[in-house]
């Protein structure tokens, strides 16, 4: 297990477990928080033995957004440096104001290599439900509640969830929450394409678990990361053959290699598959790196 402050993470049978860990805070989000989490998914990242990462939250909420305990102050980039400082982190700028620090860590979710679970629990609002949008599966608890308020507390959706978003539900969707910012059940994130199911709380996380056990069990890990990055990186293709050229490169260079043999000689051999590639040392270097970083940010 790794130590961090505000979250927790640990390593079991392939599986990384990221943990919101402020409990009596409901998990609010913080700078320590901030960069505790990009970290985590670096080292999860970095770590071949991992296969899939489940990110969730400690007592009885998933993350209650950003800590307000700078009060009227919280998102004033320019006054105080509050410990808990909502926005102001050293992240650099874009086009000379601070980086959003949820939009640091939504981008570097969405640029990791393994699949990642969000087993959503208790209260996701504010930065606590745009941080999830970039996470392959939600699962969502029965007691769940999930709200893009930042409307009614003058601002806008952050975490570049003005992407995200309308790709995950649809902007119709996207825009009623946005627009209204009313906190909504785990029932209506379902109906609407938040979340994949909805399930008892005490049967959230083995769930959960249960899927990325599947992964790592029955899977190429090489083959899942490259699957990751195609089908998110083609939601702002203008064109399918986009994905025709490289989903034809991939299956060029992936279909000559070991992982390949291996998947057909376990399956004609009825017996569980041993993948020897890495992503470390086998992902191809013909794939876009995704999310793309503009010039000049």
């Amino acid at each position: 297990m790794s130590t961090y402050e505000h979250i927790s993470s640990e390593t079991a049978d392939g599986i990384a477990t990221i943990t919101l860990d402020r409990p009596e805070q409901l998990n609010a989000f913080t700078t320590t928080m901030r960069r505790e989490l990009i970290e985590a998914f670096d080292a999860v990242d970095a770590d071949d033995e991992v296969r899939a990462v489940i990110v969730t939250g400690a007592g009885r909420g998933f993350c209650a957004g950003a800590d307000l305990s700078d009060g009227a102050e919280t998102f004033n980039a320019d006054t105080g440096d509050g410990q808990h400082r909502a926005v102001r982190w050293e992240t650099g700028e874009i086009d000379g104001v601070p980086r959003d620090g949820g939009g640091t860590v939504a981008l570097r979710i969405a640029a990791a290599r393994k699949p990642v679970i969000a087993a959503i629990n208790g209260p996701a609002v504010g930065v606590g439900a745009t941080m999830t949008l970039p996470m392959d599966i939600r699962l969502a608890g029965a007691s769940a509640r999930f709200g893009f308020v930042f409307a009614r507390r003058g601002l806008v959706p952050e975490a570049a969830s003005a992407w995200f978003l309308p790709r995950v539900v649809g902007i119709s969707q996207a825009m009623e929450w946005a627009a209204t910012g009313r906190v909504f059940d785990a029932a209506e994130a379902r109906e609407g394409g938040l979340v994949s199911r909805v399930l008892d709380d005490d049967e959230l996380l083995p769930a959960a678990r249960g899927v990325a056990a599947e992964i790592v069990e029955n899977t190429s890990g090489v083959s899942v990361a490259v699957s990751r990055q195609l089908l998110w990186s083609m939601l702002g293709a203008s064109t399918p053959w986009e994905a025709h050229r490289l989903d034809s490169k991939a299956i060029h260079e992936l279909g000559a290699g070991a992982d390949a043999a291996e998947g057909v000689s376990s399956f004609l051999d009825k017996r569980p598959p041993r993948f020897p590639m890495r992503v470390s040392t086998d992902y191809p270097e013909f794939m876009p790196h995704w999310p793309q970083r503009p010039d000049g940010m």
